[in-house]
């Protein structure tokens, strides 16, 4: 069997730095100028362990705390949500609207309107743009100050997307991105969390480091958490930073050759960039297939992609319908649902070589 192709893989490699991984007590520092360098040194970077961690902290230096109420985008995945549960807050889930498959400007003023009838006027706002797509950012910036709403930005799929020519993740008060894995460039698990200042990024990074106080000896007066990136995947970050315009070039050119392979054939629907206002990285290539028109299910391309030892899985679950969140309010329609059921993310790694791409189009064609 040949090898298998994995739905999102970045080239990454320790051999160009391997001698030196131990002996540089700057790793960090560096990371962190260079992702600041990335957003033109307008914004302060603390490098984190994860994506997730980010969100935390951004939720801490927010001021959300037991009881209070996040709006958040519920097509996502889940580590977007479960930082609100860490501060035993309350998510309120947002449906998407269908441009951009993110938050609805629409039902998130919506849902702020209704709560605060209710006396429970939001404390954040959590929108994502999801596979990389930026989100109808005017109109959700100038709802959020409105109604002065702390806005946290989830770019964890999106660094190197562009929205009007600016970099999505410097938008909201908080950024967030990630450099797990499986994203356009990685640190074998790592994020980082965006700041406006340096302010909040020295009590980012304080509470990152066990909320340690200033003293010869260990003392706590503040709940702190182990959230800092290493010194090691700070280094290997900083080299890949280098690769982030590649890395966001291969991904549009996985995007082109499946409108390539698509092209003419009816019934499916690809993610893309409503007009030349937003830039995807394409960090994924997702579709929607129409069943009734295309006279083949999401499942059936599946079970094709998987019998040639090829990876693809479904769109996002809604956090709304997850088991773990229903009990929560939700504002909108279908949508998000709509596109969960007929939605499918296609092979799209950074590593995808010529044979790769011959491998998948010779599978497609068979269900074609």
């Amino acid at each position: 069997m040949p090898n298998r192709i994995f739905l999102s893989n970045s080239e990454i490699s320790l051999n160009s730095f391997s001698e030196n991984l131990m002996d540089n007590n700057d790793a960090i520092l560096t990371f962190e100028e260079s992702i600041e360098s990335y957003f033109e040194n307008e914004k302060k970077v603390a490098a984190l362990n994860s994506g997730t961690s980010a969100i935390h902290l951004a939720l801490i230096l927010s001021g959300v705390k037991s009881d209070d109420e996040v709006l958040c985008q519920s097509f996502t995945y889940v580590a977007t949500a479960n930082p609100i549960r860490y501060q035993n807050a309350n998510p309120v889930f947002i449906d998407s609207e269908k441009d951009t498959w993110n938050i609805s400007p629409e039902y998130l003023e919506i849902a702020i309107k209704d709560r605060i009838l209710k006396g429970k006027k939001p404390k954040a706002i959590i929108f994502v743009h999801l596979y990389g797509m930026p989100s109808k950012i005017d109109e959700i910036v100038k709802i959020a100050r409105k109604y002065k709403i702390t806005l946290i930005e989830d770019a964890a799929e999106a660094l190197g997307a562009e929205y009007k020519g600016k970099k999505c993740g410097s938008f909201g008060d908080f950024g967030i991105i990630s450099f797990n894995n499986n994203k356009i460039i990685s640190t074998f698990g790592g994020g980082a969390l965006i700041c406006n200042n340096q302010k909040e990024k020295d009590k980012a990074v304080f509470l990152a480091t066990q909320a340690r106080d200033k003293a010869s000896h260990y003392q706590h007066s503040e709940i702190g958490f182990n959230y800092r990136i290493s010194k090691v995947l700070a280094q290997i970050g900083s080299t890949q930073m280098l690769k982030l315009h590649g890395n966001i070039a291969l991904r549009r050119a996985n995007n082109q050759f499946y409108l390539d392979l698509f092209k003419g054939i009816k019934g499916i629907t690809f993610l893309k960039e409503p007009n030349d206002h937003y830039l995807s990285n394409h960090w994924l290539t997702c579709i929607l297939i129409n069943e009734r028109i295309a006279g083949f299910t999401r499942e059936d391309l599946i079970s094709q992609l998987e019998e040639d030892n090829i990876e693809s899985r479904p769109l996002w679950k809604p956090l709304h319908s997850q088991p773990v969140f229903t009990k929560y309010k939700y504002y909108g329609g279908n949508i998000s649902d709509g596109l969960f059921k007929t939605g499918l993310c296609l092979p799209s790694g950074s590593n995808l070589k010529q044979n790769d791409f011959e491998r998948i189009a010779r599978s497609i064609k068979k269900l074609l």
